[in-house]
Formats: C-alpha cells, structure tokens, sequence
C-alpha cells in the first residue's frame, strides 16, 4: 500500500477555532507536491431530540460561511480532552433550553476527509424535559422548530436540510426507527 510521505510543513493561520496547515508532501505516486489541511481544535457534536412522540426538534440559523438560512439538528463544538457528552449536553441546553435523561451515540464521522482532520458524533437524546436555553452571541437569530421527525426526514430527501451532521444524523434515526 502506497502512503504520503511529509517533507516539511508550516503553520498558514491559527484562531480559536481551527489552524491551517501547508505541508510539502510526496504523493503516493511518487511526485512532489504541496497538501493545505485544516486542523480543527474542538470536535464537532449534533444532537437528535426525539419525544415520546417521535417529534424533533431544529434549529435554524444564518450561516455566515454560506450567506444563506440553515435548518440543522442542535449542533455544536466540544473543547478537545472534555467529555462529548457533556458537550452535547451543553449544545442541546444551550441552543433548545431542552434537557435529556436518555443519550445514545448513534454516528462517528469525518466530516471533509480530503483537507481536514475534523471528527464529529451525533447522540440521540430522549427522555426529554424543557429548560432555559443559554445562546452564544453568534446565535442570536438562531430559531427552534419542533416537527414530526417523519417531516425532517423528507426535508433532508428534498434537499431542504444540507449541513452533513443534521443529514448524516437523521438519516441515520430513520433506520434505527425503521423509517
């Protein structure tokens, strides 16, 4: 099996956020050439809220990068070396002022595997009861919407859900509810 080989790389740019990488590289092939990755430094977490009556709930939000509205499941960052869990916890208070007693990983996945080393899980949450959501200053236009999860499904089928956690995530629901 055929590998990359790094000759050298250099730190591009760095935030809070995420840091950018350049790396002078072997290909597998045997040539020279340069590869950008984009090292993010939390872990990306969605949620599925899921009642007793197979009622969900989104969120919905401008998104900066996309100049457009995005309806996606409760969605987060977790700060590498805490829990996941207890950053999904947080995500779902913080953004639906809901609380779960049930949590359940349903999904791994890296999510732009070609540039970018960034891993995200989604946990289904059940058992719910209300709180008081706590939103960050990037939110404040974010919107809730509880649905029949059987509705969210068809958005995501007509194209109206894109962001790949939320697609992945319910997708992912559906067969475990044999939808």
């Amino acid at each position: 099996m055929s590998k990359w080989t790094t000759l050298s790389h250099e730190d591009i740019y760095e935030n809070p956020w995420i840091k950018l990488e350049e790396h002078k590289v072997i290909n597998p092939a045997g040539g020279k050439g340069i590869y950008g990755k984009v090292h993010f430094k939390n872990t990306a977490i969605g949620i599925i809220p899921l009642d007793e009556n197979n009622n969900t709930w989104l969120v919905g939000q401008h998104r900066y990068t996309l100049d457009e509205w995005s309806w996606e499941i409760p969605e987060g960052g977790g700060p590498a070396g805490k829990e996941i869990l207890d950053s999904a916890k947080r995500e779902l208070l913080e953004e639906t002022g809901l609380k779960a007693k049930q949590w359940k990983e349903i999904l791994k996945a890296h999510l732009s595997n070609s540039v970018s080393d960034e891993v995200g899980f989604v946990f289904l949450a059940q058992g719910l009861g209300e709180g008081e959501h706590e939103r960050e200053d990037t939110e404040a236009d974010m919107k809730v919407w509880k649905l029949p999860f059987a509705e969210t499904l068809e958005m995501v089928m007509q194209g109206k859900i894109t962001d790949s956690l939320s697609v992945m995530g319910i997708l992912k629901v559906a067969r475990i509810l044999g939808l």
